[in-house]
């Protein structure tokens, strides 16, 4: 429905439901190329002459080519088609129809090292502080489903994360944090069911209601085979796993978000902006295949399902592709998979900000980084945000400078004004345009891999990996070459530095404790009931029937992580990264 606004010069426009003024007409777009034609030619090729531009190419950080200016001319706006309104479909401006305005994006800093006692202390410090949601990083060895007692553990128990081995280091780890109240976040995969079970058991034995717990488990099985490589068993059996856990929860624990899924280190092994759009999308779109050839009704699985993002260094780009991935993932779920609620529509995501940006080289730099990087997430229009911490190139983060990361959301938050309206950048001819070539990008990516027959069969074809990793060499050349500036890296290098931060150290007896701490579980529990649980894991794996009720009950009975995932990897095989490149 049209209706009537005042321009700036005090003329009367009138706009119509696509939000293009009336007065931009065929022939007004075509007078206005044929103005730009003449700026290019005239005052810009003059200027040109005089002072010629600083670079031969202007590119994003991708390798997008970026044009000097853009006007309705070069990107008409069907606002209702491609735009519409916040919270309403195609997404593109924001899911919540009042975004910040209402609520802040949930501040949730990345956490874990050592013990569960000493992860529990830094999660109540990050409370305090004014973190609004947890996010609990695992040691390597539970990452890979291996107990802390496992000659494979040894010299990585608690170092670059938390060690779980049980029920009972859960029941450490969230002491004193109410369940119900306190959403968390598991950034787990390959072993994700077995801690996913951990949780409710702990749930169960606290008398909270499954309804009642809510978070994320990061679970994303394809990014590892294309990235990560921290898998459990091969492809198919993995994918088998995930759409138990999610047929399980969006019946029991329909607060949880049963798969984060994650472009996040997608973008982290040397994916460009569209690739990690697209194989992410790829990937959530291979999941939703799997459970509605379990026979699950789409609008009862899909609003659980979240997305996590990588926020990298160029501001505009990582404002684009989030905008882009909204579109996107609503426009698929509406017209491919024919969902009917708006919820199921909804790409809601996580975000943090980009780790291989940081640099061991004048790491103070580092906060910079995060800084701009986390405003673009912001105003991107992420749900949930993590900021790196600037010695994360040396070490896990120290309290200081995890408070500093926490600080600066907060700054975001509290006074620059990023959240006090919605999407502030949407109407950008620049933003738009841009929005629209990641998406179309990223779009010719998903083709090619609909061609393969979807996810799964493209990363057994090794597809994904190959366009990661030449995307990775292009750009390291580049950085090499001095064509991508990476600042006192490349560029502003100081010749005798001193990076005397200081750095949080783990102490290698932690292994120690930890192995204790297990030995006096096993030898307190008891084993028929662990060896009965066991066997009902192994018999479901074997049958088909969900691994959820079964895993619970062998985490209730004390069973260990890696109990539990030797078992799914004696029924369901191993699996070896073909590297092919």
């Amino acid at each position: 429905m049209a209706h009537d606004e005042i321009g700036h010069d005090g003329a009367e426009q009138r706009y119509d439901g696509g939000g293009e003024a009336l007065g931009l007409d065929a022939g007004g777009l075509l007078a206005l190329r044929a103005a730009v034609k003449a700026w290019r030619d005239g005052p810009v090729a003059d200027a040109s002459r005089k002072m010629p531009p600083r670079l031969p190419r202007f590119t994003t950080w991708s390798g997008m080519e970026v044009p000097d200016v853009v006007t309705p001319a070069e990107k008409p706006v069907r606002y209702a088609d491609d735009l519409g309104l916040p919270g309403e479909y195609p997404f593109t401006r924001g899911v919540q129809p009042t975004m910040y305005r209402a609520r802040l994006w949930t501040m949730r800093m990345f956490a874990g090292f050592g013990t569960p006692e000493q992860t529990n202390a830094r999660f109540k410090y990050l409370l305090a502080q004014g973190q609004t949601g947890l996010s609990t990083a695992f040691d390597f060895p539970t990452l890979m489903g291996y107990d802390s007692d496992s000659p494979r553990s040894l010299g990585e128990v608690g170092m670059c994360g938390v060690a779980v081995d049980t029920l009972r280091d859960m029941e450490v780890l969230f002491d004193g944090i109410p369940l119900d109240q306190v959403t968390t976040s598991m950034t787990i995969n390959g072993p994700a069911i077995v801690l996913l079970c951990f949780y409710i058991a702990l749930a169960d034995k606290r008398g909270i209601p499954r309804t009642k717990i809510g978070g994320t488990v990061q679970n994303d099985c394809l990014k590892e085979f294309i990235a990560q490589h921290a898998w459990l068993v091969p492809p198919r059996p993995a994918m088998r796993i995930v759409t138990d856990m999610i047929e399980f929860c969006s019946r029991e624990v329909p607060r949880w978000n049963t798969v984060s899924i994650s472009g996040y280190h997608i973008r982290e092994a040397g994916a460009t902006a569209a690739q990690e759009l697209a194989f992410t999308i790829a990937d959530g779109l291979g999941y939703v295949e799997s459970c509605l050839e379990r026979g699950l009704d789409v609008d009862g699985f899909a609003p659980r399902l979240s997305f996590f993002f990588d926020v990298h260094n160029d501001f505009f780009e990582e404002i684009a592709k989030f905008r882009a991935a909204r579109r996107m993932w609503a426009r698929f779920m509406k017209d491919r998979y024919g969902a009917k609620k708006a919820e199921s529509w909804k790409l809601r995501t996580h975000a943090q900000t980009a780790g291989v940006s940081l640099t061991a080289q004048q790491p103070y730099n580092n906060v910079v980084r995060v800084a701009i990087q986390a405003l673009a997430g912001v105003l991107g229009g992420t749900q949930s945000l993590h900021t790196n911490s600037l010695d994360e190139t040396y070490a896990l983060p120290t309290e200081d400078s995890v408070r500093i990361a926490l600080r600066t959301q907060q700054i975001i938050a509290e006074e620059t004004g990023a959240a006090s309206t919605i999407d502030p950048l949407g109407g950008s001819w620049f933003v738009e345009q841009l929005t629209d070539r990641i998406e179309a990008e990223a779009l010719e990516y998903i083709a090619r891999i609909d061609e393969m027959g979807g996810m799964v069969s493209a990363i057994e074809k090794g597809y994904p990996q190959r366009e990661i990793a030449a995307s990775a060499y292009r750009f390291q050349r580049e950085l090499d070459a001095g064509e991508r500036v990476m600042v006192g890296v490349n560029k502003y290098a100081v010749a005798k530095e001193k990076n005397n931060i200081p750095l949080l150290r783990i102490d290698e007896a932690v292994q120690r404790t930890q192995v204790d701490n297990l030995a006096r579980v096993k030898a307190s529990r008891d084993g028929e009931v662990v060896i009965a649980a066991l066997e009902s894991v192994r018999e479901a794996a074997r049958s088909g029937t969900n691994l959820m009720p079964p895993i619970i009950a062998a985490a209730a009975a004390y069973a260990t992580l890696q109990e539990v995932c030797d078992v799914l990897r004696a029924v369901m095989g191993t699996y070896a990264d073909p590297a092919e490149f």
